[in-house]
Formats: C-alpha cells, sequence, structure tokens
C-alpha cells in the first residue's frame, strides 16, 4: 500500500495555485474547475487542493528550513513558528540516524498551516 493523494483545503484556486505553485517551484499538474480542483504532483503523490475539502495539517520536506523561511518572509508569508530543532534521531527510526529534524509552520494562502521539515546534520561547535 502506498499514499496516492492528500487534500488541502483551497478557497480561492487561483490564488492557491500561485502559492504553492511559488513554494513547491512547481506547477500544477491539472486544474477542474468546476467543480474546483487543483492538483500538483509532490514526487508521485498527488497534492489536491479543493474548495469541497477540510482544512489539513501537511508536512512538506525542504533542503533547509531556515533558509527557506528566510525566503518565505521576504514574500511576506506568515510564519505561524519559527524553524527549531524538534527531535534528534539517533537510532534512524524515524529518519537518518545522526540527523536532527528541524520544524517551522507557515500559513498558506488560504489559511491552512503548512509544517516545513528539514533533516540535517547537528551543527558543529566550530558551525554556527
Amino acid at each position: 500500500m502506498r499514499l496516492v493523494q492528500v487534500a488541502q483545503h483551497a478557497s480561492d484556486l487561483q490564488r492557491a495555485a500561485e502559492f504553492y505553485s511559488a513554494l513547491l517551484s512547481a506547477r500544477y499538474t491539472a486544474v477542474f474547475d468546476p467543480p474546483g480542483l487543483l492538483f500538483f504532483d509532490l514526487d508521485g503523490v498527488r497534492l489536491l487542493l479543493e474548495q469541497g475539502a477540510p482544512s489539513s495539517l501537511l508536512y512538506l520536506g525542504v533542503p533547509d528550513v531556515k533558509r527557506t523561511v528566510e525566503q518565505l518572509k521576504g514574500r511576506e508569508v506568515e510564519i505561524v513558528a519559527e524553524p527549531r530543532v524538534i527531535f534528534s534521531h539517533d537510532d534512524g527510526l524515524l529518519g537518518p540516524a545522526g540527523t536532527e529534524e528541524w520544524m517551522a509552520f507557515i500559513r498558506d494562502s488560504e489559511g491552512n498551516t503548512l509544517g516545513l521539515v528539514s533533516q540535517i546534520p547537528p551543527a558543529s561547535p566550530s558551525r554556527p
């Protein structure tokens, strides 16, 4: 079994298309309006932005959550929670062993909260 699709509420498909295209650095793959459906391909999993869908909490993997948040601030995206270490992966059970899981939370164009996640090596004493 594999995850095929997740849905997220979007009141305004055009506004959501612009926001998610910029966030994901990707163009949407399909739009059907009516009935109000907008799709993105996230490495084989469809992200459906739909007027009738409930709000969901999605977590999106980004290479560097701190840099991503700084870029989003420049675009005046609301930052709900600044980047911080959530967990250290000592055993590799939920992420690569020896990495720290960093998360930040933002608000999308439709008022939904999105989590941004990076799994990176811990900072060394010589590195900030």
